[in-house]
C-alpha cells in the first residue's frame, strides 16, 4: 500500500520528533515499544525534561536506564509491576495516581499531556488497522490527542478483537516502524500455586457466587486462585466483565462455566480492557471472537458495571484498619501497585441487582522473618486509602468473611478482629480500646 510505504521510517528517524519538555506516551503494558525506546535512549544528551508514561509494564526501559539522574528522561507509571517498583525504589520512576476508568477522559479533556505516542502494535490488517493487542485501555484516547503517533510493528503481538477502540487506522498514524528488535513475544507470566490460605479464602468467596453471576477478578495470585476454583465448581452461565482478563478466566470458559448469556452488556462476550498471562493464554486470546477488548471507561465506569445483575467483584488488598479503610496499593509510602479500578468495581457492584464486592487478603504477612497482621489499628503512616470504608462491602481472610456495610465503628472493629489471625486479636482489642471503638461487652471467639 502506497500510504504504508510513505509512512515507513527507521526507529532512529522516528524518535527525532521528540523535543525537550515533551510527554511521550508508551501506551499501556505490552504496547511499550522496544526499538523506539532503545533509539530514544541514545538521544539522552540532546533532550531534557522528557516525561515518559506507561503502566503495568513488566518490560525493560532503556530510556530510564540511560539516565540515572532523571534530568533527561523521567518515567511515570499509572500502575506498578515488579520492574517498575524497582525503578521507583531507586528514584527513577514516579507513580501517577489514577482512577483507571477515567483515564481516557483525562487525555481527551487535556488534563494529561500526550505529545508523542510510541506504541507497539500488531501488523496492519487488510482493512488498514493496527490492533493494539490485548490492552485497549486508554490507547485510542492518547492517540487522538497526540501531536505525533508512531506505531512499532510487533509480529508477536496477539490480535485482540473488539469491543471497540481496540485498533487505530493507518490514516491516523504519522509514522510506521518495522525493526527486528521490535519482534518481542509477550512475557510468559504464571501465577504461583495457591497457598492453603488462598484456597480457604477462595472457598469462602465462591460459595457466595450464584449461577448467572457476572465476574470481575483483580490482579494477583489470590484472585487467580478464586478463578481456578470457579472453573472446578458447579457454577453455570457465568459472565465476565472485568478490567483484567487473566488465565483463570480462560480456564473458567474452557471448563464451560462462562456463557455470558445473562449479561446485560455485550451478552455472550467476555469483556475486558487488558490482560496478563502465559504463552498458552496469549494463543487463546489471538483472534478469539468470544473476547471483547474494550476501552477502560467501558469496563470500569460504575454505571456500566451495575448494569449487569449479580455482579461479583473480587480484588486483593494489603492492609485494613479497624474502621475498614483498605490500602491495596502501597506499604506506607512505598508503592506496590496502584489504585487501578478497585474503587470503581467496589462501587458499581454494590448497585448491581444482587451484586457483591469482596476484598480479600491473608490475615498476616512476613517481612524479614517477622510476621505481622494485615488488620491493623490504623494504617501504616503514608499508606494510601484505595477503597474508603463506606465503600467496602465484604472483607475476607482465611479466618472468615464479614460485611462492613451499614456498621458503626465499634461493630467494624469487632467484625474485623474476628477474622484477624488469632495471635494478634488480643493486641488489636487493646488498640481498639485506646481508639475508643471497642465496646467492653464485645466478644471475639
Amino acid at each position: 500500500m502506497e500510504m504504508y510505504r510513505s509512512k515507513l521510517v527507521s526507529a532512529e528517524e522516528a524518535v527525532k520528533v521528540v523535543k525537550s519538555g515533551d510527554f511521550v506516551r508508551y501506551g499501556y503494558s505490552f504496547t511499550k515499544p522496544t526499538a523506539l525506546d532503545m533509539e530514544l535512549a541514545k538521544r539522552k544528551d540532546e533532550l531534557y525534561e522528557v516525561n515518559i508514561g506507561c503502566a503495568t509494564c513488566p518490560m525493560k526501559f532503556y530510556t530510564v536506564e540511560a539516565d540515572p539522574t532523571t534530568t533527561h528522561f523521567r518515567y511515570n507509571s499509572g500502575h506498578m509491576t515488579a520492574p517498575e517498583r524497582y525503578l521507583h525504589d531507586k528514584g527513577l520512576a514516579y507513580y501517577a495516581p489514577s482512577a483507571f476508568g477515567q483515564a481516557p477522559d483525562w487525555y481527551r479533556m487535556g488534563y494529561s499531556k500526550s505529545d508523542v505516542v510510541m506504541i507497539a502494535v500488531c501488523p496492519m490488517d487488510k482493512h488498514g488497522y493496527f490492533n493494539f493487542g490485548p490492552q485497549a485501555t486508554y490507547i485510542k484516547a492518547i492517540c487522538e490527542m497526540a501531536r505525533t503517533v508512531i506505531v512499532e510493528i510487533n509480529p508477536s503481538m496477539p490480535r485482540a478483537l473488539g469491543g471497540f477502540e481496540e485498533a487505530i487506522h493507518i490514516s491516523e498514524v504519522d509514522m510506521i516502524v518495522e525493526d527486528p528488535r521490535a519482534d518481542v513475544p509477550l512475557p510468559d507470566i504464571k501465577n504461583p500455586p495457591p497457598t492453603p490460605e488462598d484456597t480457604k479464602i477462595a472457598e469462602l468467596i465462591v460459595e457466595e457466587i450464584p449461577d448467572g453471576a457476572c465476574i470481575q477478578l483483580g490482579i494477583g495470585a489470590m484472585p487467580a486462585a478464586i478463578g481456578e476454583m470457579i472453573a472446578q465448581s458447579d457454577l453455570k452461565d457465568l459472565g465476565i466483565h472485568s478490567e483484567q482478563l487473566c488465565e483463570a478466566m480462560m480456564n473458567m470458559y474452557l471448563a464451560g462455566k462462562v456463557t455470558g448469556r445473562r449479561k446485560a452488556l455485550l451478552p455472550g462476550k467476555i469483556t475486558y480492557t487488558f490482560s496478563m498471562g502465559s504463552k498458552r493464554f496469549w494463543e487463546w486470546i489471538d483472534d478469539n471472537p468470544v473476547l471483547a477488548n474494550c476501552p477502560v471507561y467501558f469496563t470500569n465506569y460504575p454505571q456500566y458495571i451495575m448494569a449487569n445483575d449479580n455482579f461479583i467483584s473480587i480484588n486483593n488488598t494489603l492492609e485494613v484498619d479497624l474502621t475498614g479503610q483498605a490500602c491495596s496499593e502501597s506499604k506506607g509510602t512505598r508503592m506496590i501497585s496502584g489504585s487501578g479500578g478497585q474503587l470503581e468495581f467496589a462501587y458499581g457492584s454494590f448497585f448491581s441487582k444482587g451484586g457483591k464486592s469482596f476484598l480479600a487478603m491473608t490475615s498476616t504477612y512476613e517481612r524479614k522473618g517477622v510476621r505481622a497482621s494485615r488488620i491493623v489499628p490504623t494504617l501504616t503512616p503514608g499508606a494510601v486509602v484505595t477503597t474508603p470504608r463506606p465503600i467496602v462491602h465484604y472483607l475476607v481472610t482465611e479466618y472468615g468473611k464479614v460485611i462492613l456495610k451499614g456498621k458503626s465503628n465499634w461493630q467494624r472493629a469487632e467484625l474485623l478482629i474476628s477474622i484477624a489471625h488469632p495471635d494478634f486479636r488480643d493486641d488489636l482489642v487493646k488498640e481498639a480500646e485506646k481508639l475508643g471503638i471497642w465496646r467492653r461487652t464485645a466478644k471475639i471467639e
